[in-house]
């Protein structure tokens, strides 16, 4: 029996892995050195490891790169232009969107989805979105306002 090989397009970039390639976020991480993904509940509970898979949010954790052939991911690392932010990651530094940082990946790329979705959440919109990213520091009033500035720099586009 051969080994399946499966491949993503990372950040805009074909990489192939043989089977058994694992959780997405280890091929990520271990794989290819890209550590925007953090490992922490391991079951999809708490958006640390939030990646864009196809343009929707994804655990990363909970994820088999067996079951992603074809498919697009995007990381954090992957959403800034050369040294220009993208905007959510700008508007997350303008609103200080984060204190320790662990969590910040995930909620920049739950962000990026949710602006896809719904280009100009409500309040409750914004907190219905994030029910599953976990933040132990910030009390999420700064994260909801780089949601709603990110927003206003999408709609002045």
């Amino acid at each position: 029996m051969s080994e399946r090989e499966t491949v993503l397009t990372v950040n805009g970039e074909p990489h192939t892995f043989a089977a058994p390639a694992g959780a997405l976020v280890d091929a990520l991480r271990d794989r290819l050195g890209l550590t925007g993904p953090k490992l922490s509940c391991g079951g999809g509970f708490c958006g640390a490891c939030t990646v864009l898979v196809d343009g929707d949010a994804a655990s990363a954790c909970s994820v088999l790169v067996a079951d992603l052939d074809g498919a697009a991911v995007t990381t954090v690392e992957g959403l800034a232009d050369g040294d220009r932010l993208h905007p959510v990651q700008q508007a997350f530094a303008e609103q200080a969107g984060f204190q320790c940082g662990y969590c910040t990946p995930g909620m920049i790329m739950t962000t990026v989805a949710l602006l896809a979705e719904k280009p100009d959440p409500t309040h409750a919109e914004i907190a219905e979105h994030f029910e599953g990213n976990l933040c132990r520091c910030t009390g999420y009033a700064a994260i909801a306002a780089a949601v709603r500035s990110a927003a206003e720099v999408r709609r002045a586009r």
